[in-house]
């Protein structure tokens, strides 16, 4: 069987399809297209034509991440931070996109959203040692500080269900 050469316009239909899929920051889309084994040239070349069109942009992508896993209550902070470095978004434009997801979507209203979604009923001071740490322990992974959770926590008791 032998293999047909490929082309850059091959390439670059290839990338057009991985960012039909879901959009991806730059660094994940340059992974993806080095599998196909082209010169770098190529793959540069495909980049800067999908940035010309749009198709591809860090900072849009970073923000739409943020929201996504805030509003998910998947992360706050510096797990978003980490999550967008782990995706090769720069430092200054994953800080960027975080600080303007947490004002359109408050932190303290996910974690609360969170408790009572996860945890409905959940009352610090009736709460076993065990029972608190596992609360404390989830908000921790999702990014949360020590501070934050206890103020949460201690200052919401649960609703009352009739």
């Amino acid at each position: 069987m032998t293999k047909l050469k490929s082309s850059a316009s091959d390439l670059f239909a290839r990338a057009v399809r991985i960012l039909g899929r879901r959009d991806h920051s730059e660094a994940e889309l340059r992974q993806k297209l080095e599998r196909y084994d082209f010169p770098a040239s190529i793959i540069n070349e495909t980049i800067e034509r999908c940035h010309s069109y749009n198709y591809l942009n860090d900072e849009r992508y970073a923000q739409a991440k943020s929201r996504e896993m805030l509003r998910n209550g998947r992360g706050v902070g510096p797990r978003i931070l980490l999550e967008l470095r782990r995706r090769g978004i720069k430092e200054n434009l994953a800080h960027e996109a975080l600080q303007s997801a947490a004002e359109e979507i408050p932190p303290e209203d996910v974690f609360l959203q969170q408790l009572e979604r996860r945890f409905a009923g959940f009352c610090y001071g009736a709460a076993s040692n065990k029972e608190r740490r596992r609360v404390v322990s989830y908000f921790q992974r999702r990014g949360f500080d020590l501070g934050t959770i206890f103020a949460l926590l201690k200052n919401n008791p649960p609703l009352d269900k009739k």
